[in-house]
Order: structure tokens, then sequence, then C-alpha cells
């Protein structure tokens, strides 16, 4: 079959490339790890830009990390991409009965609860966070925890509860700062400052958990939105013969709605 042609030929030219380049004879898993998890950002942004073209040659980066990670076990006698392959398979064979079994589920969000509770069963798991990755960036490890505890039923009850905590922890963030007051620049914040903000960034997490919406590739986007505005607010600046970073805050202010609107 011509899928199964090109995934061997990709394994062996995995196992070409580790035998006869220097550099990658060099590679552990741990100075590979870093790239895999470049690729996978690579492959988010890819599809968040609906770029079927980059997202088929950033899949195919990351096809790649596995098949060397694999290949690696493989030296070390700990496994193989068969065996990756062969356990990923059963593994979702068993967390979807409803599929392969007579299990019956109602919704998209049922199936996750069941998923989560197979889940706590097949690893033994001895709390609700056991084996929460701890190296997984801070958005993605708060809405892991939430997660694990929504899965038992510890969470509110709908989206109006999750943004009327929020709106309490806003609240809270304003009055430490009334009572403590600002950090000078470049000064280490006041504790309950820290602390404060961490809830209503955990809040913003649960609120964003709550509305299906992926708080770190949000975060990202609107990040890369806000450059693409200043941007043109420098552009349109210098249209009119003007330095965007020497003016002063209404000013900016104006081109910044400029661009929002020619942008939009």
């Amino acid at each position: 079959m011509p899928l199964a042609d090109a995934l061997v030929a990709l394994q062996e030219l995995t196992e070409r490339l580790r035998r006869d380049c220097p550099w990658d004879r060099e590679q552990t898993a741990r100075t590979i790890v870093p790239h895999t998890v470049e690729e996978a950002y690579e492959v988010a942004e890819a599809a968040l830009a609906d770029r079927p073209d980059k997202l088929v040659d950033e899949l195919g980066d990351l096809l790649f990390q596995v098949y060397f990670l694999a290949q690696l076990l493989a030296e070390q006698g700990n496994g193989s991409l068969e065996e990756v392959a062969r356990n990923l398979h059963d593994k979702l064979v068993r967390r979807h009965p409803h599929v392969f079994g007579s299990a019956r589920v109602e919704s998209a969000g049922a199936v996750r609860h069941r998923w989560e509770r197979i889940k706590r069963d097949e690893e033994g798991r001895e709390g609700i966070f056991h084996d929460v990755p701890g190296t997984l960036p801070a958005l993605l490890y708060a809405r892991k925890v939430q997660r694990r505890a929504s899965a038992i039923g510890f969470e509110y009850p709908d989206t109006a509860g999750a943004l009327s905590d929020l709106d309490d922890e806003l609240r809270e963030l304003r009055e430490a700062l009334e009572e403590v007051g600002e950090p000078a620049p470049e000064r280490e914040p006041h504790v309950r400052l820290v602390e404060e903000l961490g809830d209503v960034l955990f809040a913003s997490v649960n609120v964003a958990r709550r509305l299906n919406v992926d708080p770190e590739l949000a975060l990202r986007w609107m990040s890369d939105r806000f450059v693409e505005r200043v941007e043109r607010a420098e552009r349109l600046a210098a249209d009119d013969g003007k330095s965007f970073g020497e003016l002063g805050l209404q000013e900016q202010d104006r081109y910044f709605d400029l661009a929002k609107e020619a942008l939009r």
C-alpha cells in the first residue's frame, strides 16, 4: 500500500540518519525533546492559520520526531516504532467502547468524561492529579489540573459560575493593589499581588476551558494580533512623517485604532 510504503521508507531513512549523520548519532531523548515541543507548536500555528500546505509540512516534521524517539527506544531495547503504534492502537480501542463496544454516549462531553474515567482506571492513579506533567506551559498545566478536578465533579455547574469567580478574583486583585500599592519598576512585587494575579489567571483558564478555548493558543493568537496592529500603527504614523515610539499615548492610541480598523 502507498501509505505503508511511505511509512517504511521514513523508518529506513531514520535508521540511515542515525547511523551515518554525525549530528543524528549524538542525539539523545533529552536533546531531541526540545525540538519535539517546538515542532508541536509549529503544527498548532499552521492549523490555527488555516494553512493546509504548511500543516502538511509541519506534521511531517513532528512525525519525524516520533520516528526518531522510537528509534532511540529500539536502540536501547526499550521499545520500537511498531510497539508505539500497536500500543496506541490498542489504547484508542479500549478508550472508545462506544465505537468498538456496546457502550453508549450521547455527547462529546460524555465521551471526554468516560475517557478520563477509563484513563484513571487503566493508570491506577493514586490521586486526582497523578502523573500530570509538570513540564507543561503554565496555562496548559492549569487547564489539565482543572480537567482532572472536573472529572470527579469538582467544578462550577456552568460557565456563569466560572465567570462570577473570575469577577471575584479581579475584585480581590484590585483590593490588594489598593492595600499594598504598585511595585516600582524592576522591583519584586508584593507576594499578595502575585497570589491574587495568579488567582485571576487560574480563573481565566477555567472560563476558557468552559468555553472550549485553548488558553495557550488563544493568548498566542491575541499576542500575534497585537503585534500586527502595533506594527501597522507604526507604519501609519510613518506615512504621516511621525515616529510612533516618540508620540504621546493619546496619539499612539489614535494610530492603534486606525490600524485595528484597517486590519478588520
